[in-house]
């Protein structure tokens, strides 16, 4: 599926999600906020899909917001900040929290420039692997906002409290190694997409069921009480054991070396 702001395809069980507004660093308008979050909503339907790669086209990952769109679009501010009674969300935060609510992992490539909702789009990702010169930045202050897309939920999972409030406060650029110096990119790679789709193809030759459910443990546990955490372990563990994946894993773990056993399309938690 291409849209005119989103290019989407799948090989081998792994979806490649490219923002495709290159002339304009793929900054989000409308249109691409619409597709994206459409394009999450797809591969959450798509049980084959067991992993999925988000780029961008051009020279950057995404420089974040096109407010010269927004000047001419005003009402795109009241229409997408809006939240509907019954949702958790707006646009705004779904647009970049809806990766983390998948329940397959995503990788982040992040290139050139990544700037405020580019920002908390990678932060949001389960891995983020970046340029050494990657330019990023919490760029909000700049038009004096706050990082208001889902980034009060994931930077106090990646960061200090005082590292983050400090690039927020100021909007200062940063570079790649800096970020994963902050913890705020997972790796340095002057190849990012080959390490990608390296470890891409690492998670498809798990199990698919252990996988979802390792990212759902994660998000319900991470820097929860100790009592909240155990109780998370034994619900997810008992929604695995006995299933018909556990059971091919088992047999494969048990091989020794013999060819594994193809698993089943995943489960979804």
């Amino acid at each position: 599926m291409t849209s005119s702001r989103v290019n989407f395809k799948v090989e081998q069980s792994v979806a490649h999600v490219t923002l495709n507004r290159a002339d304009k660093h793929n900054g989000l308008d409308e249109q691409m906020m619409v597709d994206l979050v459409k394009t999450a909503k797809r591969i959450n339907k798509d049980n084959s899909i067991r992993c999925v790669i988000l780029q961008g086209a051009g020279a950057s990952f995404c420089a974040g917001l096109d407010f010269s769109y927004v000047a001419k679009n005003p009402s795109m501010i009241a229409k997408f900040f809006l939240k509907l009674p019954w949702r958790k969300d707006n646009m705004f935060q779904r647009v970049a929290h809806v990766w983390r609510d998948l329940s397959v992992p995503v990788i982040a490539v992040v290139h050139g420039n990544c700037f405020g909702a580019g920002m908390q789009i990678i932060l949001a990702c389960d891995y983020r692997i970046a340029k050494p010169d990657a330019n990023l930045s919490i760029l909000e202050m700049k038009w004096g906002l706050i990082p208001d897309m889902s980034g009060m939920a994931t930077l106090s999972r990646l960061t200090r409290v005082d590292i983050a409030q400090e690039l927020a406060m100021t909007g200062r650029f940063f570079s790649g190694i800096e970020a994963e110096q902050y913890g705020l990119v997972s790796k340095i790679s002057d190849s990012p997409l080959v390490e990608a789709k390296i470890l891409a193809d690492k998670i498809i030759e798990q199990s698919p069921d252990a996988i979802s459910a390792t990212k759902y443990l994660f998000k319900k546990t991470w820097k929860k009480d100790t009592r909240s955490a155990l109780f998370w372990e034994r619900v997810t563990q008992m929604r695995l054991l006995g299933r018909r994946n556990q059971r091919i894993a088992m047999k494969n773990g048990l091989a020794k070396g013999q060819q594994p056993t193809a698993f089943i399309d995943r489960s979804s938690f």
